[in-house]
């Protein structure tokens, strides 16, 4: 898989949330991963959410597909709703 992102918001990510965009990228290596159209607005592209375990940790990253690469949007620490949702999907039999 081919990654790519603006660098100032990955740096941003890293000073407000603590990680950058290429540790949010190890979530989509989860063979778990959740992934969800993001259709809360019109984009003028097509966005996906992504749901995916890191070092035990779930976290959310929204993305695009861009020129064969996978280009992140924006990342951060899954909420409990979203870990519970994240729980119920995975565990289910």
């Amino acid at each position: 898989m081919d990654f790519e992102w603006d660098e100032a918001k990955s740096e941003t990510c890293f000073v407000e949330r603590g990680f950058d965009f290429a540790y949010a990228a190890r979530a989509f290596f989860d063979p778990n991963r959740l992934i969800q159209a993001d259709t809360r607005y019109s984009y003028g592209e097509e966005r996906y959410q992504l749901m995916g375990k890191i070092e035990g940790r779930l976290f959310v990253v929204v993305y695009t597909p861009r020129n064969g690469a996978i280009r992140i949007i924006s990342a951060r620490k899954a909420n409990q709703r979203e870990v519970k949702h994240y729980e119920n999907r995975t565990h289910e039999d």
